[in-house]
């Protein structure tokens, strides 16, 4: 398959960019799967309602069927189609966080999006992005859009053009370059389905933040049990990862260090995952500082760019450092331990 790629200035009304939107559109609603940019990471789109457009999406990614999509639009009235009711609060949270990096759960119209999309489960997880390409393109098909992340399933995320191309060049029918993106991190994934609102990924929208729009939110326990059915994407297998085994350290930089020296000893090809606080303490021989650790949202932009840097190289093994676990460090830490398989090691 021949991958098209369009390069497109977010100023979305310029008349080449219009022109470029059409084609990428016309895939879409001819039911081929493109991808495009959001606030977060890079989306690989297909049409929500038809199942061979959802299917083409598993298939280029080489994800797990029984996990389910996040269906973007770009008009809350798109809702009506295919949710059966809008609860207060996920009413307060689109009036708060859409458009922008916040995923909702609710509970589904039976007959009109693909069972593909949503893994025969009853509830659908959907969201608005806070992106003027990806709003346009939106727009333009008029369709509500299935978009998981455009990479192949179990590596990082892509934040670049340049890291679709990588994954999926060949297996896709377009791509839409309009830079990189900028939370860097998916988005909030939020359960709108009981009493109260249930956090079943976090993302670029802390827990903090929901509560002052809404008061108690609760985190789902299934964070952390991998064994049960997914209600979002991001709750079942190993994501993000890099190539080489990646291990997350308990301790101190110094602690990070000595299990550096034990390992070059035993003659491998050591990497660390650092920030730029740290950058000069380590010795190893790749080390990459993702973002400062006193501004949490420049980790987040960053990581994944840092776990794919790390398949550039020819590190055997990964050591990184941990974070904190609030705000959006909830999100990081989430990402971390999916791609280091929950290992966490210790002196």
């Amino acid at each position: 398959m021949i991958t098209k790629r369009w390069s497109v200035d977010n100023s979305v009304d310029k008349e080449d960019s219009y022109s470029q939107f059409s084609q990428a559109a016309d895939l879409l609603k001819n039911n081929e799967v493109v991808a495009f940019p959001t606030e977060t990471v890079y989306g690989l789109g297909g049409n929500a309602e038809n199942d061979e457009a959802v299917r083409k999406i598993f298939e280029a990614k080489g994800r797990p069927s029984d996990n389910p999509l996040i269906i973007h639009i770009a008009d809350k009235g798109q809702l009506d189609a295919f949710v059966t009711e809008i609860p207060q609060n996920a009413q307060a949270l689109m009036d708060r966080f859409w458009p922008g990096p916040l995923t909702l759960i609710f509970n589904l119209k039976e007959g009109v999006l693909s069972h593909y999309a949503t893994a025969d489960l009853s509830t659908v997880a959907v969201r608005m992005p806070d992106h003027p390409v990806a709003l346009a393109l939106l727009n333009k098909t008029g369709l509500p859009i299935a978009a998981p992340s455009a990479n192949r399933s179990g590596r990082p995320s892509p934040t670049t053009a340049d890291h679709v191309w990588e994954d999926l060049n060949g297996r896709i029918a377009g791509l839409v370059d309009g830079g990189p993106t900028g939370v860097g991190v998916e988005s909030t994934v939020v359960d709108c389905t009981g009493d109260v609102p249930v956090i079943l990924r976090p993302g670029g929208i802390t827990r903090e933040q929901l509560e002052e729009a809404v008061g108690e939110i609760r985190v789902d326990p299934a964070l952390a049990d991998e064994s049960q059915a997914p209600k979002s994407p991001g709750m079942k297998y190993r994501h993000y990862a890099p190539d080489a085994p990646l291990y997350l350290v308990e301790g101190t930089k110094e602690d990070i260090q000595h299990f550096v020296e034990d390992k070059k000893k035993e003659g491998l090809s050591v990497g660390v995952l650092t920030t730029s606080e740290n950058l000069e303490f380590y010795r190893a021989d790749f080390i990459y500082a993702c973002g400062q650790r006193d501004k949490l949202e420049t980790v987040a932009s960053s990581l994944y760019e840092a776990l794919r840097y790390f398949n550039t190289t020819d590190a055997d093994i990964i050591f990184c450092e941990m974070f904190p676990g609030e705000g959006v460090g909830h999100a990081i830490m989430n990402r971390l331990m999916k791609a280091a398989g929950h290992r966490v090691i210790s002196r």
